[in-house]
C-alpha cells in the first residue's frame, strides 16, 4: 500500500503538470465558460490530492521505527578467578566483535573508532572495548564521579526487561561510575565499596590520571562484572537470561564531543538514559 501511494503521488503530479502548462493556453474565447470552470475545479482537487499524498508520504516515512539489534552472549567455560588478562585473551577466541557507530545526533559529527565483545562465565559479564580517537582525556580518578566528562565507554543494563537498569560507565584509565534507575525514579548509586570490591577493570593506558592529548590514540579496556554488583537483582542468574541494553561511547569535555551508541537512539537532544531503545541480549 506504501509504494501505491507513492506510485499514485508520482502520477497525479505529472498530470497536473501537465494541466498546469496547459492552463495558460486557455481562454474563455476558446472554451465556453462551463468547460473552462470544470478545468480549474479539477485542478483543484488533483491539487489536494497531491497533497494530502505528500502528507501521507512523510507520514510513513517518518513512521518506520529502527528495529532493535539483537546480541547473543556467548558462555565461556573457565575457572571462577580468571584474571583480566585471560579474561581479554578468551574474549578475543570466542566472542564476537560488535560496533559502537550509531551517530544519533548530526550536530555531533566527530565519530571514533569503537567497538566491544561480549560473554559470560560464571555469572560474570566479561567486556572488552576498542577505541581509536583523536584525543583522549582522563581527569576523574574518584569512584562515581563523572567519568562521562573524560573519554568515556559505558554499558547500560535492563537485566529484567522492565526499563529499571544499571549504567555501568568507565572513562579509559578504568574509573567507574555505577548507578541503579528504576523506572520513573532518579539514578540511586552503587556504594563506591561494592564497585571497588566487586568490578575489576584493565586499561592498556593504565590507571593515572591525565589531562588531554591530542593526536591519534587508541586503547582497549578489559571489564569483569559480577552478578553480584547488581545489587538491586539478588540471586539474578545470568545463563539462559534475556535481557535489554545499550553500549556508548562519549566524551564530554573532549575535544571532539562525541555520543555513539551500539542501539539506535530517536531522542532531539543526546540522552544515553532511555531503556526504550535499548536492544536486546540473550545470554547463552
Amino acid at each position: 500500500m506504501f509504494f501505491h501511494n507513492v506510485l499514485y503521488f508520482f502520477c497525479f503530479a505529472f498530470k497536473a503538470s501537465i494541466l498546469s502548462k496547459n492552463s495558460s493556453l486557455i481562454t474563455v474565447n476558446e472554451v465556453n465558460l462551463k468547460t473552462y470552470f470544470n478545468l480549474k475545479k479539477h485542478m483543484l482537487l488533483h491539487s489536494k490530492v497531491i497533497s494530502l499524498l505528500v502528507f501521507s508520504f512523510i507520514l510513513q516515512c517518518s513512521s518506520v521505527p529502527e528495529k532493535s539489534k539483537v546480541l547473543k552472549v556467548t558462555e565461556i567455560n573457565s575457572s571462577e578467578n580468571t584474571s583480566l588478562t585471560d579474561v581479554s585473551a578468551l574474549l578475543e577466541q570466542y566472542a564476537s566483535l560488535n560496533q559502537i557507530s550509531v551517530l544519533n545526533w548530526p550536530e555531533f559529527e566527530y565519530q571514533p573508532k569503537v567497538s566491544f565483545r561480549i560473554a559470560h562465565c560464571n555469572n560474570q559479564i566479561w567486556l572488552k572495548y576498542y577505541v581509536e580517537e583523536k584525543s583522549i582525556r582522563a581527569e576523574t580518578t574518584k569512584t562515581n564521579g563523572s567519568v562521562y566528562l573524560d573519554s568515556c565507554v559505558e554499558f547500560f543494563f535492563d537485566p529484567k526487561q522492565n526499563e529499571n537498569y544499571y549504567n555501568f560507565e568507565f572513562n579509559c584509565i578504568g574509573t567507574t561510575h555505577l548507578a541503579y534507575r528504576a523506572k520513573g525514579a532518579k539514578s540511586t548509586y552503587v556504594a563506591p565499596s561494592i564497585i571497588e570490591k566487586e568490578i575489576q577493570v584493565k586499561s592498556s593506558l593504565g590507571a593515572t590520571k591525565f589531562k588531554e592529548k591530542t593526536g591519534k590514540h587508541t586503547w582497549e579496556m578489559t571489564i569483569i562484572i559480577p552478578a553480584t554488583s547488581l545489587i538491586h537483582d539478588p540471586n539474578i542468574q545470568l545463563k539462559g537470561l534475556s535481557s535489554k541494553a545499550n553500549f556508548y561511547k562519549c566524551g564530554d569535555k573532549t575535544a571532539d564531543p562525541h555520543y555513539l551508541s551500539w542501539n539506535a537512539i530517536s531522542s532531539k537532544k543526546p540522552n544515553f538514559h532511555q531503556p526504550k531503545f535499548f536492544g536486546e541480549l540473550i545470554f547463552e
